[in-house]
C-alpha cells in the first residue's frame, strides 16, 4: 500500500474519538482517518485484534501502533510537530512514550469523554498471558 497514510482509531471509544477530532484540529493530521469499524482492516494489513487494542499509522506498506502511531502522526504533521514525533522514536523516549500509550490505553474507559464502551477487550493473548495494548510488534514488514 502506497500514498497517503491512514490513522485507524476506535470509533466506538469516546476518548479516541475526541483525541483524533483535537488531532485533526490543533494538530493538522495529513492522512486518510478512519475509525478501524469502518476500515477494511484486510487491505490495509492489520487484524481486527490490533486495531481494537492500538491506535495504528499506516505509511508504505508498514504498520505501526500505540506510541510509535502517534509519533507517525506528529512527524507527518510538520513544524512545530515533526521534532517531537522524531523525539518519540528514538531510546529512552520511545520506551517513556510506550509506556504512557500503555497507560492511557488501559485506562481510556475512565478519562475524559471515554465510556464503558472504551474499556479495552479482555481477551487473553497467547498461552493465557493477558494482551497489553501496544504491547504487540510495532512494525509489519
Amino acid at each position: 500500500m502506497t500514498g497517503q497514510p491512514v490513522l485507524v482509531f476506535d470509533g466506538d471509544c469516546g476518548f479516541c474519538t475526541t483525541s483524533v477530532r483535537f488531532a485533526e484540529r490543533r494538530v493538522g493530521v495529513r492522512a486518510r482517518v478512519v475509525p478501524w469499524q469502518l476500515a477494511d482492516l484486510r487491505a490495509l494489513g492489520v487484524t481486527r485484534e490490533r486495531a481494537e487494542r492500538e491506535v495504528l499509522w499506516i505509511e508504505d506498506g508498514r504498520v505501526y501502533g500505540g506510541a510509535r502511531a502517534v509519533a507517525g502522526l506528529l512527524i507527518s504533521a510538520g513544524l512545530p510537530w515533526s521534532p517531537l514525533g522524531f523525539v518519540l522514536r528514538v531510546p529512552p523516549f520511545r520506551w517513556v512514550a510506550q509506556g504512557v500509550y500503555r497507560l492511557v490505553a488501559a485506562n481510556r474507559h475512565r478519562l475524559p469523554g471515554g465510556t464503558p464502551a472504551c474499556a479495552l477487550p479482555s481477551n487473553p493473548g497467547p498461552a493465557g498471558s493477558p494482551v497489553i495494548p501496544g504491547s504487540a510488534t510495532s512494525e509489519r514488514r
